[in-house]
């Protein structure tokens, strides 16, 4: 194939990647402005150039053939490395500005990340932000996202990260709970106390302490049993028990005084939610000054709301 054929290609190429992402013609024909006949037919005029089919399609949405994934990697890489090269020339101009999108696991996104958005937008006039609230894992190279937070010890193969903190896990009560019930001086006394738990797991009433090489395990129980940090936050504030928060959680309700951490010199070992806090993005990619200027604003205040690590 010559250089004048293969060019031709090339927005066929960008476009039957748009249709592997969006997972029918339709969709894709949407996202580029498009009418699903013409989307058909540069696919159509792709096969027969390549001498191979890409794609088997239905009614409803299209499969991917072995050699269309294998050619769909290879025109994602030339879509991402168009992007790069605008990315690139916007440095040069040296002025933050676009659209930036991260994302992040709900809870934390919405009681960390959400309220550091409007000093950032308010700082950077010319900069979109898009946050996307999920549990899910989220790989940015696959999800075309330029940031991804993600809570782990192990940061996964592929990407390069910056670690911003670590998420540690405190118990709370109100005032009034402890007045009325007593402060709890050694885990084993939660065992006397209401106690707001999880509940997702047979023994997520199970909690388990360590302090100076000393492990303690105490069962407890409460009358209110809650999935959601939220829930547990909002019961204890209304003197329901001692619950078990991941600390950026309860932040705001300790500095206001409206809770009271409990069993501070014991390290509470939890099993979800918890670990360092790593910003992730696509390895040896020219970050642009959009995304470097995101990466700086949230290791600057994330740090604070994350606790000790």
């Amino acid at each position: 194939m010559n250089p004048t054929e293969l060019f031709a290609l090339l927005p066929d190429m960008a476009v039957f990647a748009r249709v592997v992402d969006a997972g029918n013609f339709s969709v894709a024909a949407r996202q580029l402005g498009s009418t699903p006949s013409t989307v058909s037919r540069q696919i159509k005029r792709l096969e027969q150039a390549l001498a191979t089919r890409l794609l088997e399609r239905s009614t409803r949405k299209v499969r991917v053939t072995e050699s269309g994934a294998q050619v769909y990697r290879y025109c994602r890489d030339m879509v991402s490395a168009a992007s790069g090269a605008i990315d690139a020339a916007g440095h040069l101009v040296g002025r933050p500005q676009g659209r930036v999108s991260v994302s992040a696991p709900t809870a934390f996104a919405k009681t960390v990340i959400h309220p550091l958005v409007p000093g950032f937008l308010r700082a950077y006039a010319e900069i979109d932000l898009q946050l996307l609230f999920t549990d899910h894992e989220v790989d940015p190279l696959d999800d075309d996202l330029d940031l991804v937070i993600r809570l782990t010890e192990r940061p996964p193969p592929g990407l390069a990260g910056r670690r911003l903190g670590a998420v540690r896990w405190v118990l709370c009560a109100s005032p009034a709970y402890l007045r009325a019930r007593g402060t709890p001086a050694h885990p084993r006394d939660l065992a006397q106390h209401d106690c707001l738990y999880l509940g997702e797991t047979t023994d997520d009433n199970r909690w388990r302490f360590q302090r100076d090489g000393q492990t303690h395990m105490v069962e407890v129980r409460g009358r209110y049993i809650a999935n959601h940090a939220g829930a547990r936050l909002e019961a204890a504030r209304q003197d329901f028990g001692i619950a078990n928060l991941p600390a950026f959680t309860a932040a705001d309700a300790l500095h206001s005084g409206e809770l009271v951490q409990v069993l501070a010199d014991w390290e509470l070992q939890a099993r979800a939610y918890v670990g360092s806090v790593w910003l992730l993005y696509p390895p040896n990619r020219f970050l642009p000054p959009k995304v470097r200027v995101l990466i700086d604003y949230l290791a600057q205040h994330i740090g604070d709301t994350t606790g000790p690590g």
